[in-house]
């Protein structure tokens, strides 16, 4: 498991010398001891450089991929548009809204909204991955 979540060197570390990463991905390692069927995940990548948040992304796709079903709550709407199936967005405790990330998106098109900025083919944060690898980073 640790090897899955790229923490084999840190095997014989304790925890509270962990980054906070690094914590993460242990403990996304701990929730996939016993292949569960279905897994939360609680802003998984909050705090994440680039690549860890990357990373991490590929790490849920696995995953979900291997039948897992994976639960995500996260503020960033880029990263529920890439990993999630399904979305539900909450509004003062209530759920206002639960549908495809695609679907959503189509619908606000159709109402004639347009972004003020062309969205491009890549943003700053492919940019960094780009020019300093997709490696996990330590510390």
């Amino acid at each position: 498991m640790l090897e899955k979540v790229a923490l084999v060197d840190k095997a014989k570390a304790k925890y509270k010398n962990l980054s906070g990463g690094q914590k993460q991905r242990f403990s996304i390692a701990t929730t996939l001891i016993n292949n569960p069927r279905i897994i939360f995940l609680d802003e998984p990548t909050t705090g994440l450089d680039p690549q860890a948040r990357r990373n991490l992304w590929d790490l849920i796709r696995e995953i979900r991929d291997q039948g897992t079903t994976v639960v995500i709550t996260t503020h960033y709407m880029d990263e529920a548009e890439v990993l999630c199936d399904r979305v539900a967005f909450v509004d003062g405790g209530h759920i206002i809204g639960i549908d495809t990330p695609d679907h959503f998106i189509d619908q606000l098109v159709e109402t004639g909204f347009e972004r003020k900025k062309q969205v491009k083919l890549a943003n700053l944060e492919d940019v960094f991955i780009n020019l300093t690898g997709k490696e996990w980073r330590e510390g």
